[in-house]
């Protein structure tokens, strides 16, 4: 499929809720001439609202999921050829703009959360409230899926994505039994893994609030589709790709995508790394972002009720400055 086709279907209703959609919309400072980017597409949730803020601007849709594409293919139809959609991975943003002939848009946007059709499939293997195959890929024609993780990885490697990814404090005690439990046979299902992850744990946190096997499904599904691997590149990409003053809004759902964004946004914007005690500069490091929010955006109480899913959803944002 090339880079750049543009996909063209009859609206549907997908039911799917955009996150901080009206906090979105206000930090891209949206120009009716402008270009901008969503880079996690998804079921066009947000970009079904950037677009009609547009007279002769253009948007950009990118999304690794081929059933996400065809989606909002469907969704902004209407808008014609203002709306371009592309199947790719934003690691590869640099690359895409290119691809376009594109120099420089005036804001980007990048939801780094499971959508929720892709949560609400029970055939993708996302959710550990559902029984179905172990999958968790983004992209359906990627070579590594869950299974192959659960079951071909070492107790080891296990332990470390469980922890570093899930933050999971019963990592070696899940890692074990994932390990002990495919001897007997691989393990299969989504179902079959939640009921590994119970034996593991202790009786005191099977009874905490949150779901046993959410940390341990955010661990393999992160592992999976290579999401931190894919955020540095992008961001850079980004930041790069943005003319001066444009602006760049990220949201995230969990603490390792938070710290990481937060980390490289913080980066960009301080300029010069010289030694506090060097009488002037000599690393000639500028400024290439204005951070718009000190701290993250979160959803106010109405979204919360209406939403449960924007719980987590933290919106940082920021802007390109003047220097190269």
């Amino acid at each position: 499929m090339g880079k750049g086709a543009v996909f063209r279907m009859e609206e549907k209703n997908y039911g799917h809720k955009p996150v901080l959609l009206q906090e979105c919309l206000e930090a891209l400072a949206i120009r009716p001439d402008g270009l901008y980017v969503d880079g996690t597409l998804g079921r066009a949730g947000h970009a079904r609202e950037v677009l009609p803020r547009l007279k002769t601007g253009r948007l950009i849709g990118i999304d690794r999921d081929a059933a996400a594409i065809a989606a909002a293919g469907e969704r902004l139809a209407e808008f014609g050829d203002r709306a371009v959609l592309v199947r790719g991975n934003f690691s590869a943003l640099g690359e895409i703009l290119r691809d376009l002939g594109i120099d420089g848009a005036d804001g980007m946007l990048f939801d780094l959360g499971v959508s929720s059709p892709q949560l609400d499939e029970p055939s993708r293997g996302f959710s550990y409230m559902r029984d179905a195959p172990l999958d968790m890929r983004m992209d359906a024609g990627a070579p590594l899926d869950a299974r192959e993780i659960v079951n071909t990885w070492s107790f080891e490697e296990l332990r470390r994505i469980l922890y570093t990814y899930g933050e999971e404090r019963f990592a070696p005690q899940i890692a074990r039994a994932m390990v002990r439990r495919r001897q007997e046979g691989p393990i299969e299902t989504t179902g079959e893994l939640v009921e590994v992850i119970r034996s593991a744990m202790p009786p005191q946190a099977l009874r905490e609030k949150q779901h046993p096997a959410k940390r341990t499904f955010q661990a393999i599904r992160i592992a999976v589709n290579g999401e931190l691997e894919a955020l540095p590149p992008m961001l850079e990409a980004a930041v790069q790709g943005l003319r001066p003053g444009g602006r760049l809004a990220v949201i995230t759902f969990h603490s390792l995508e938070d710290r990481l964004v937060k980390q490289t946004l913080r980066e960009m914007a301080s300029g010069c790394t010289c030694p506090p005690e060097f009488p002037v500069c000599v690393c000639g490091k500028k400024p290439r972002l204005r951070l718009i929010t000190r701290k993250p955006i979160t959803a106010g109480p109405a979204e919360l009720e209406d939403n449960p899913r924007s719980r987590s959803a933290k919106l940082r944002v920021a802007e390109r400055t003047e220097y190269p």
